[in-house]
């Protein structure tokens, strides 16, 4: 294996095992315990070399949203190939959301730590963008416009919304996955934003 290949692995290697470890901080203790240092001293490296793969704890951060949105856009994708109509697609991709929330807890806690993103950071960073403009899709065609409008906008942010609000007040009452009765209310309340979607 020639140098510069054997030292890109390396580099991946170490980039991996740094996210590794604020991964399973983050699982244990929550965002807030993660540190440089922290992680430096799981993986057994010096401080120096965890900072030359990320400047800061922002920057981990940073990192752990790009991959967790990319991991939601695929499973936003897979779903939505899945069903014929739109309004199929945005009830399971509703009930997939929901899945993904718990069974990627660590990931979605974090992308959505500071709260819903805005504007400015949905044009930041193309993960986010990428998951914005399948479900903005799947709702033009519902609504049946050609053009992306103000009010497809509007209820995209509706449904983010009603996703996000159910996830996480039932993060924080259960520990594992959501129970029927969870499932029930997300599948009420996205039946009745599709229901009402042209109003």
């Amino acid at each position: 294996m020639p140098i510069q290949e054997k030292r890109l692995k390396q580099k991946a290697a170490v980039k991996d095992s740094i996210l590794c470890a604020a991964r399973t901080i983050v699982l244990k203790e929550g965002w807030q315990a993660v540190s440089i240092r922290k992680i430096a001293e799981v993986i057994g490296y010096s401080l120096p070399v965890v900072y030359k793969h990320f400047e800061s704890k922002d920057a981990i951060l940073e990192e752990f949203v790009k991959q967790g949105f990319e991991l939601l856009s695929e499973l936003m994708l897979d779903t939505k190939a899945k069903e014929t109509t739109a309004e199929k697609q945005l009830t399971a991709m509703a009930l997939a959301y929901f899945e993904f929330a718990f069974s990627k807890r660590e990931y979605y806690q974090m992308m959505f730590g500071l709260g819903m993103p805005t504007c400015e950071r949905v044009n930041q960073i193309n993960e986010i963008g990428k998951f914005s403009s399948i479900v903005v899709n799947t709702i033009q065609n519902l609504i049946n416009e050609e053009e992306v409008n103000e009010k497809i906008i509007l209820k995209f942010h509706t449904f983010w919304s009603i996703l996000h609000g159910l996830s996480s007040i039932n993060m924080v009452n259960i520990a594992a996955t959501p129970n029927e009765m969870q499932q029930r209310v997300l599948l009420d309340a996205v039946q009745g934003f599709i229901k009402n979607i042209n109003n």
